[in-house]
């Protein structure tokens, strides 16, 4: 198994194909973080159990010694509070004495192979019990008879362990839980740089890299969402790290709610790196006998630098978090009406729509926001989930037929947790939305947010949806969610338990999604959040894919497909080609294909040259679409460290077939391009599909592709195929 337990020296050893994870259990059952790292044949390491005490005249634990072991400098496995560990804690529950102190300690464990799901949330599976083993760490606070079972699944050949905490209550009295993370990782050394995705609405998740210092720092938000503002993915790189060397930690959160990651370095020169639930507005009752699953965490660890880091989490998404028809089956190409109508479609200009896409080659018309209600601008009838009949006259069936008779089929918008003050729904149901009482809420985008947290609240929804989903041919939904949530209470929620709010919101939200992929597994889903403000694991397991951004400009698009790469796989990537004006269309498209690739555009307003260049994309899309989906991604040069290009290579899995696309952002003079490829097998020899030559793969990765003055000016592109001999 690559899970272990050494019983003499007390030890578990948990082995990934590019990482060895070691942990003890000290004296008095302490549990505590030996080692993480490349792949070790040891059990156990000596020496790592104490560090230098005296932070500030450390507490230690007197029955292991004044001198030796103490909480506040040990590399604690799950740090808590209050007990002598002065460090960010993991977790801290308030017990029924009203203090917080939180002291837990090993009383066993368990060892087997697959991996077991978290019921009622997201987490990564195992598609066999032999993927994967697991390891479940059992551990108790004495004194209030809180039990937390700490879970490691262990994904052997691709590099990859989960985490996750549950905390029970076995006492006889209530308790809450102030505090509890996903993971915590105490490391030896600070000398890394923390990489982050930070961003805001149309520039999402650019990439961050500074070094770590003494203090706390990461990434959080407590915006109701993951956010725009910041992502649930942290790496920590060594310095001088790139993407092809270097020894680079990946942790990235299964949750789309608020959230905290953060990193403590102290005086020894330490790390200590927690990731879970944003503490913030967060808290959670626990009556005896009652349980809390904390949502799961993906760590990766690889010497082969950030590059790397990335491809096994693509791989591992791919294969272990995205589920159901589309994970394997190719996705049909679709054109959104958004970009090219807005508010103002009917039926006559929709099918009009679809008999230009066809001419493309174009396989589905998505029709965006204002097809219900009274929903001619964004100031109404959001909750209104029945079909505006002065747009669709008969509804959408007579809409469907038609389009589905051109060819193509059909998929429809929806924002199912937000709630317009001016709709029918809200008149009925004032109740409805997030506030708190006394207080006018904040509108945003003329819209409040819907409780989900409310089983009747969801239980509205979904018949209004399933009336819809249920009666007609839909092939397609994209579930937008437009503004973060502000003013958050609910009115079903006792003052004592006002905190749980955040938390059931995404468990109410998890509830419809689940409940939609279940009753339509055969519709293709696309998340949305205005844009990419919801683009994390949690959501890619129900949705194949997500709209990276609002912003579809090829340019911009760059950095935002770069920092996303950072640990989400090309097929999650939502990215069209639109009318926008910087680029010319193959360019466009050159940048759209990374990605899941679609359009944004009135097709009627096409010249016929922008017409057959839509058309040779069209083609394209069919044949590199294995490549870009399942093949693996080469960062070659990135937009964030070079203000004149953009270079990435997909190489598809059995090393036999490539592409490498090149994106001038900025003209520099009479410069000559070679750039060195990776990934392919040396040994092999590859024909340049255009032009005929042929190249071992140790003159493309050594001396380099030379792609002289191809996409010279600004805006220019070019993309090269190569395929085995």
């Amino acid at each position: 198994m690559s899970i272990i337990y050494d019983a003499q020296n007390k030890t578990f050893k948990l082995d990934t194909k590019t990482s060895s994870y070691i942990i003890k259990v000290y004296d008095e059952n302490y549990l505590l973080n030996l080692y993480y790292g490349a792949p070790i044949p040891e059990t156990y390491i000596s020496g790592r159990e104490m560090r230098r005490p005296n932070a500030s005249f450390s507490l230690a634990n007197p029955v292991i010694g004044e001198h030796g072991f103490t909480p506040d400098t040990a590399p604690m496995e799950y740090g808590c509070n209050g007990a002598g560990d002065f460090r960010i804690s993991a977790l801290s529950v308030r017990n029924a004495n009203g203090d917080s102190v939180t002291d837990i300690r090993y009383v066993g464990h368990k060892i087997y192979a697959g991996k077991p799901q978290i019921p009622g949330q997201p987490s990564t599976y195992v598609n066999d019990a032999s993927e994967a083993d697991t390891l479940e760490i059992y551990a108790e606070d004495k004194v209030t008879g809180v039990r937390v079972t700490l879970y490691y699944t262990v994904f052997s050949t691709c590099g990859v362990m989960t985490r996750r905490a549950r905390v029970e209550n076995t006492s006889s009295c209530e308790c809450e839980i102030e505090r509890v993370f996903s993971l915590c990782v105490d490391l030896p050394t600070m000398d890394y740089d923390m990489i982050t995705l930070y961003g805001r609405h149309c520039r999402e998740r650019d990439a961050e890299r500074r070094p770590l210092a003494h203090g706390l720092q990461g990434a959080e938000s407590k915006r109701g969402v993951s956010s725009h503002a910041q992502n649930p993915f942290v790496a920590l790189a060594e310095h001088g790290a790139d993407e092809r060397h270097g020894d680079v930690y990946g942790f990235n959160l299964v949750y789309s709610g608020n959230f905290s990651a953060l990193a403590e370095c102290d005086f020894n020169g330490t790390t200590r790196l927690i990731m879970g639930i944003n503490p913030v507005d967060f808290g959670w009752k626990l009556a005896p006998g009652e349980y809390f699953d904390a949502p799961e965490a993906v760590m990766v660890f690889t010497e082969e630098g950030i590059g790397e880091m990335s491809r096994i989490f693509h791989r591992f998404y791919n294969s272990n978090l995205i589920r159901g028809r589309w994970k394997t089956e190719k996705r049909p190409l679709l054109i959104n009406s958004w970009e090219a109508a807005y508010f103002d479609f009917d039926t006559e200009k929709l099918v009009a729509f679809a008999k230009e896409a066809k001419k493309l080659g174009i396989e589905m018309l998505v029709m965006d926001d204002g097809w219900f209600g009274k929903r001619n601008d964004d100031t109404t009838s959001l909750g209104d989930w029945f079909v505006n009949e002065e747009k669709l006259p008969g509804g959408l069936a007579p809409l469907i037929e038609r389009v589905n008779a051109e060819g193509l089929k059909f998929g429809i918008w929806y924002e199912p947790e937000m709630i317009s003050p001016e709709s029918e729904l809200f008149k009925a149901h004032p109740d409805w939305h997030v506030h708190v009482d006394g207080r006018v809420p904040m509108l945003g985008r003329h819209q409040y947010v819907l409780d989900v947290s409310r089983e009747d609240v969801r239980e509205n929804i979904w018949q209004q949806m399933y009336e819809v989903l249920s009666r007609n041919k839909i092939d397609y939904i994209k579930w937008d969610f437009n503004r973060n949530i502000s003013d958050a209470g609910s009115a079903l929620l006792p003052a004592d338990r006002k905190k749980e709010f955040f938390h059931r919101f995404i468990l109410g939200t998890y509830d419809l999604m689940n409940r939609l992929v279940t009753t339509f597994p055969d519709i293709l889903f696309e998340n949305c959040s205005g844009g990419g403000g919801r683009f994390d694991p949690a959501m890619l397991y129900y949705s194949p894919q997500i709209w990276a951004s609002d912003n579809t400009d090829p340019i911009e698009r760059l950095y935002i497909q770069f920092g996303t790469s950072m640990c989400y796989p090309a097929s999650s990537m939502g990215a069209h080609v639109s009318a926008c004006s910087r680029t010319g269309y193959e360019t466009k498209g050159n940048v759209a294909l990374w990605g899941t690739f679609g359009y944004e555009l009135d097709p009627r307003k096409l010249t016929a040259e922008e017409a057959e260049i839509v058309k040779k994309q069209v083609a394209e899309y069919h044949d590199s679409y294995d490549l870009i989906h399942y093949g693996d991604l080469y960062r070659l040069v990135s937009p964030f460290d070079n203000p004149y290009r953009a270079i990435w290579q997909f190489v598809s899995p059995k090393k036999d077939r490539f592409m490498v696309t090149l994106v001038t952002m900025r003209r520099q003079a009479d410069k000559k391009v070679i750039v060195k490829l990776q990934g392919l097998d040396p040994d092999k020899r590859y024909r340049n599909e255009t032009t005929g030559e042929v190249c071992s793969g140790a003159w493309l990765m050594k001396a380099g592709l030379v792609l002289g003055y191809a996409a010279y000016e600004s805006g220019e592109s070019c993309v090269v195929y190569f395929s085995e001999v």
